[in-house]
């Protein structure tokens, strides 16, 4: 387990998604920070149609033509709908196309049962925790034996 998973650099960015007018409307809060040169987007509320949808697809975006590697830590999503769906698998597929790399990690468990449903855990890269996801982005150890 890498020590450094745990403790995070100042936040890059903190993106309340939420002007003072519709502060009450939206429910999706995102804040940024980092872990050496892996940016982790970590989400809170929803993520559905319209202003939550539009702004996570619009800071992820952002995020990922900064830095390449992001990390989204869902963990704090307890709903998503088709919409939110639909943002993740765009930003997934874009940064494919961008040679950035995006990884999901801990899903809610109500998350986790609709990624499998949907079969966009066979698409998508999740894992269970941040640290995992983290670790995932470090080159595999090539042993010279084998």
């Amino acid at each position: 387990m890498n020590p450094n998973c745990e403790t995070y650099s100042q936040p890059l960015r903190t993106a309340a998604v939420a002007t003072q007018t519709k502060e009450s409307k939206l429910k999706l809060s995102l804040e940024t920070s980092n872990c050496g040169e892996v940016i982790i987007v970590h989400c809170q509320g929803r993520v559905v149609y319209r202003d939550e949808a539009a702004a996570f697809s619009r800071l992820v975006a952002e995020v990922l033509q900064k830095g390449g590697k992001v990390v989204l830590d869902l963990s704090g999503v307890i709903i998503i709908d088709s919409a939110g769906f639909g943002e993740l698998v765009f930003l997934y597929t874009w940064a494919r196309s961008q040679n950035a790399d995006l990884k999901c990690a801990s899903p809610t468990p109500f998350v986790r049962q609709l990624l499998d449903l949907t079969n966009l855990d066979s698409v998508l890269e999740i894992h269970p925790s941040v640290c995992e996801a983290l670790a995932a982005f470090q080159p595999a150890e090539v042993c010279a034996d084998c």
